[in-house]
């Protein structure tokens, strides 16, 4: 009977851990004498005047620490950071944190790697270079981006170096440059899916479509489509015989090549693609907005990549697509749904906002850490997620535009709530190197992953709660170490730490869900406590595990 009793308080448990998690408190706004904070306030409150939208009340501090650990770090804070935080009584300690974060030299390696997971997963998706046929060398593109995030590089030099890329895939090998594994498996039928990718992730345009037809709901047309895909008629993606490609995959190279054009004339090096009407119409290497390029396809005459890479950072869609892409992130929402679809058809819900903070970004010289500053200290970055009576209407969920009156609750990604596991358990202070953590994490996501049969190869790896996701939290390996009772474990070491019962709760609640538990959670605590006898591991177990188990854990709220 007292185990069923233990089992009830466990579910008591989890059901106060729902009741609390959103829960708010009032804080005044400030702009920290940023221009650009004061903007986006400006912009968001006219729109909450538009649609006579009250703004839900800002969250609590511990709340709004945990996001944005989340969201800058992809993990949660540790209970060091938590109190240090706590510690900084300035008006200013927000900005001091988000500055902290982005800017500190002890954050710079955890910054690198949440960022490099951000784009990897973008740029070649989460199955890219996973499987050993595959001419995308993972490990190459991560070493990539993680030098790129390390030093902060500005973003269009990044976007400038992965479309011009060339070298070897793979780190180790002679002319290694790990930005070729961008393209070095979307250069079948033609650098089809270099066109669509190149166009929908640096300047928000999905012309995919318009391969085949015109666009049906946009200006953009078929010859526009095949237009930018001229510009991928010099590049090949070659194997390497006899190399090894360390890390899976095949070695291989990116290179630039002389194009003759399919009617065999160099000088005028045209392609030709098949209107529905059943004509053929010729194509040369020209730019959205009809900017054309010499026609030759003699490569020590013109690189046609390197004129695409002026043409997209010189675009006024690249700073609008990063500014809605980063929005997307911090907020779950961009000002497009999905953030990568922007034009006529798809108006923006915030277009001022969108093209100033564009704008900015590109006279910041593309320094995207100064566009998350920005936004993580905007006053609807810091509201509640708990809705009031007068923003009921703010439900993106049901297919309304997001007017940013409240925080929108989401899932943790896979690789946050990885992440999170690690930090909570206090195992990051004994993991090994880059490559060993990456092997365990890729282990771990793997049962995750749903990738879906489109085109693109789409992912997703939202924590979703189907039934082998809720088995592997409940009853995972990495859920049953963190909650082990073996001697040295986390649980083991808090127990003995000679601290009182109490606080190790508290230690478990701030470690997880970043606040102490209220009073009636205190309550069902100390009913584990005596129902087990004194045995306080076992006790701690049972609170860790309802813990890790609860939505408080697993949300981003």
């Amino acid at each position: 009977m007292r185990k069923i009793r233990v089992i009830s308080v466990l579910s008591t448990l989890l059901v106060l851990l729902i009741g609390t998690w959103a829960q708010a408190a009032p804080r005044g706004g400030n702009d920290y004498g940023i221009p650009q904070v004061a903007k986006i306030n400006e912009e968001i409150k006219l729109v909450w005047q538009d649609y006579g939208i009250t703004k839900s009340s800002p969250a609590l501090e511990s709340k709004w620490v945990r996001r944005l650990f989340l969201d800058i770090l992809g993990r949660v804070p540790s209970v060091d950071e938590i109190n240090q935080y706590n510690r900084d009584r300035s008006r200013d300690r927000r900005k001091n944190l988000v500055e902290s974060l982005l800017y500190d030299e002890s954050y710079t390696e955890e910054y690198a790697r949440n960022w490099t997971t951000i784009w990897t997963n973008t740029l070649i998706g989460r199955n890219g270079g996973t499987d050993d046929d595959s001419e995308i060398n993972r490990a190459g593109m991560q070493k990539y981006l993680r030098d790129s995030m390390a030093r902060n590089k500005p973003y269009d030099q990044m976007v400038r170096e992965l479309i011009t890329a060339e070298g070897a895939n793979t780190p180790g090998m002679p002319n290694f440059n790990g930005a070729v594994n961008f393209y070095m498996d979307k250069l079948a039928e033609d650098g089809v899916q270099a066109t669509a990718k190149t166009s929908q992730i640096f300047l928000g345009l999905q012309v995919q479509c318009t391969q085949c037809h015109n666009h049906p709901f946009n200006e953009w047309k078929q010859n526009k489509f095949w237009e930018m895909n001229a510009f991928f008629r010099q590049t090949r993606a070659v194997r390497l015989r006899g190399m090894e490609a360390d890390g899976g995959g095949m070695a291989m190279e990116l290179k630039n090549v002389s194009f003759r054009g399919e009617g065999g004339n160099i000088e005028e090096a045209d392609i030709y693609y098949e209107e529905r009407s059943g004509l053929m119409k010729v194509a040369f290497p020209t730019f959205l907005d009809d900017t054309e390029i010499p026609r030759s396809g003699d490569l020590s005459k013109v690189n046609r990549r390197e004129e695409l890479a002026k043409f997209v950072v010189d675009s006024p869609f690249l700073q609008d697509a990063i500014a809605n892409r980063m929005w997307g992130h911090f907020f779950g929402y961009g000002f497009t749904k999905p953030v990568d679809d922007m034009g006529p058809h798809n108006r923006p819900t915030h277009p001022e906002l969108q093209t100033y903070l564009g704008q900015e970004v590109r006279k910041s010289s593309f320094n995207l850490k100064e566009l998350i500053k920005w936004i993580t200290l905007s006053e609807a970055y810091g509201l509640s997620s708990k809705i009031n009576k007068g923003n009921k209407i703010d439900d993106p969920t049901v297919g309304e535009p997001p007017k940013f009156s409240h925080f929108y609750l989401r899932q943790m990604q896979a690789e946050e709530l990885y992440e999170s596991l690690i930090v909570a358990t206090q195992a990051h202070k004994t993991r090994g190197g880059y490559e060993e953590q990456e092997r365990e994490k890729a282990k771990w996501m793997s049962q995750f992953v749903v990738a879906f049969g489109t085109d693109e190869g789409d992912a997703s790896t939202t924590f979703n709660g189907t039934i082998p996701q809720a088995l592997m939290m409940f009853n995972g390996e990495l859920v049953n170490a963190a909650i082990s009772a073996k001697q040295g474990s986390f649980i083991q070491s808090l127990a003995q730490d000679g601290k009182d019962p109490k606080e190790a709760i508290n230690h478990l609640y701030m470690a997880t869900i970043s606040r102490r538990p209220t009073k009636k959670e205190v309550e069902a605590a100390n009913y584990l406590l005596q129902s087990h006898k004194g045995n306080t591991v076992a006790a701690l177990q049972d609170i860790f595990w309802a813990l890790l188990n609860s939505n408080e854990f697993i949300l981003n709220h």
